[in-house]
């Protein structure tokens, strides 16, 4: 989370300060000062905020308003995970209060350390610039911060029963094709329907069970200025749990831009990320198992099914947008993604798209 890439608190998400602010000056020490809220703007699910008490910096997450789908947007995992992993995992930020009492600001909500830094949301940063191989150095930061986390035992961070690793994937697999009848609009054409059958008949075998992330990719990742080779902080971890690990390579596969990439084709990306100069997806691949030694031939599996996971949270958000529960522009966009990314979950799963 970048103090270059707050804002002020959008219109209709402001939360209620008035009760929020004595709340936590009861429950976290050291809150003195005048109090004053920026908020996180980039993200597109859960609401951040920066929160200031004089000198004291502190972020608060909560669910986004409206409909929530079922498990989905949950401060009580994140904050069992971050409350723990920190001592283990250096990119995790610490998770200092969880507060269930929702007459507080109407939901749970999780507070943790601030750290400061660059996330890339597109372009290179500034002070990355004039670093020599500044892209490749920031995908191998990035490779490798994922790969320091499958390798960790989630039993010795206290992460043992964080999930249900037998069935996982298949679990996965099942409740995302739930959440997309849900919110499936009446002029599917049935390509999501065919995607998930075809993903349910086809699912591998696990290699090992490790803390997945779940939502690993380049924006959800920081960097201290001028400094592309380690990751500073990891963020959003309210959908962690313990499985397959190549869940989350498919997730980062599905929103990392190769040069083969073509208009037509192409996972999402933030704007300007594709001409950033990072390698291929192939070399993410190859990578991730130089450093871990998983076997990650079945990984084009997983990239499906990202895709997939990816087209029915585009379609939860923008029919959030459609209930007027968001007062975010862009989700008014979101919709037109889902059928290109369902099209490409098919090709990847036919085999004729990397």
């Amino acid at each position: 989370m970048s103090r270059s890439q707050i804002a002020p608190v959008r219109p209709g998400e402001d939360l209620d300060w008035e009760t929020l602010v004595p709340y936590l000056r009861r429950h976290i020490p050291g809150l003195e000062g005048p109090f004053s809220v920026d908020q996180f703007p980039n993200g597109s699910a859960n609401l951040t905020y920066l929160l200031h008490f004089g000198d004291a910096e502190l972020v608060l997450r909560r669910p986004p308003f409206g409909q929530i789908a079922p498990g989905a947007h949950d401060m009580k995992r994140e904050h069992k995970v971050l409350s723990r992993l920190w001592e283990h995992y250096r990119p995790a930020p610490r998770s200092l209060h969880l507060c269930c009492d929702h007459s507080v600001i109407g939901s749970d909500f999780d507070v943790m350390e601030y750290k400061d830094g660059e996330v890339v949301w597109g372009d290179l940063p500034d002070s990355m610039r004039a670093v020599a191989d500044a892209p490749a150095r920031l995908a191998r930061a990035v490779v490798t911060a994922l790969a320091q986390l499958h390798l960790l035992d989630p039993t010795r961070c206290g992460l043992g029963d964080l999930g249900r690793p037998d069935g996982f994937v298949a679990r996965q697999v099942q409740g995302w094709g739930k959440r997309w009848e849900l919110v499936a609009p009446d002029d599917d054409r049935g390509v999501m329907a065919s995607v998930a059958a075809r993903l349910t008949g086809s699912i591998p075998a696990p290699p090992r069970t490790s803390i997945l992330h779940n939502d690993f990719k380049i924006d959800n990742c920081q960097f201290r200025p001028g400094e592309p080779d380690e990751v500073n902080a990891v963020f959003d971890w309210d959908m962690a749990t313990v499985g397959d690990p190549l869940i989350d390579v498919g997730t980062l596969l599905n929103y990392w831009p190769d040069p083969a990439d073509t208009d037509s084709d192409r996972p999402i990306t933030p704007e300007g990320l594709d001409r950033m100069g990072l390698p291929s997806r192939q070399w993410v691949v190859e990578c991730y198992a130089d450093l871990t030694g998983i076997d990650a031939s079945s990984v084009e599996w997983y990239e499906a099914f990202a895709c997939f996971k990816t087209a029915v949270v585009l379609q939860q958000l923008y029919s959030r947008w459609q209930r007027g529960e968001s007062s975010d522009p862009r989700m008014a966009e979101r919709g037109a993604w889902v059928q290109p990314m369902a099209r490409r979950a098919e090709r990847i799963l036919a085999g004729s798209k990397r």
